[in-house]
């Protein structure tokens, strides 16, 4: 007599668990700031044990870069026909959520992690996410025409969120709204060139 196959369900008891320990280092994150968040409030108010919380994360900078990618995937990618107003609106999108208490702490958390292990492969995985989701805008305009095969996609995304970045996390000057547009056009007329 054979026994069955067990099969683990996609979205149960880890997978809540996982998204209640987010939430609530999200929320006290937010509440209490980088330097006030404990990681035994989080187990507390997730409802699990603080060493399910090390078992899984490893350390407090590795939980909170999980929940912040985590919550960083709410910025979408534009599809609108158009490079240029894809790009555009990419790069508002990408000021008006760093500018939010989420988006302004995870680019401090990114900035100040260590360099384990866990933490470069929690970065690596936002990056590598990013780039795969942002380039798809660019994909799109070779594949329209817009541009010329011969562009790198990544590198063209990585000189639109650069300035950005920079401008929001080292300078913290506001990205106002005619910011985007003059970096995409200033981005274009370069990568467009034959």
């Amino acid at each position: 007599m054979s026994t069955p196959e067990v099969r683990r369900r996609p979205g149960g008891r880890s997978a809540r668990v996982r998204a209640a320990v987010l939430d609530a280092t999200l929320e006290l994150l937010l509440a209490h700031g980088l330097e006030g968040l404990k990681v035994a409030e989080v187990a507390d108010r997730a409802g699990v044990h603080e060493t399910s919380i090390y078992r899984r994360w490893g350390n407090r900078e590795n939980l909170l870069i999980d929940a912040l990618l985590d919550a960083s995937e709410q910025l979408r990618v534009p599809d609108t026909g158009n490079l240029r107003d894809d790009l555009t609106a990419y790069a508002r999108d990408l000021a008006a959520f760093l500018a939010t208490p989420v988006g302004h702490a995870l680019e401090r958390t990114l900035a100040v992690a260590g360099d384990d292990p866990d933490t470069q492969r929690a970065r690596d995985r936002y990056w590598t996410s990013r780039s795969e989701r942002s380039c798809r805008m660019v994909v799109r305009a070779v594949e329209r025409g817009e541009l010329p095969d011969t562009v790198d996609p990544r590198l063209v995304v990585e000189m639109l969120v650069s300035p950005v970045h920079f401008r929001v996390v080292l300078t913290r000057e506001p990205v106002d709204d005619q910011m985007p547009v003059r970096l995409v056009d200033a981005l274009l007329r370069g990568v467009a060139a034959r």
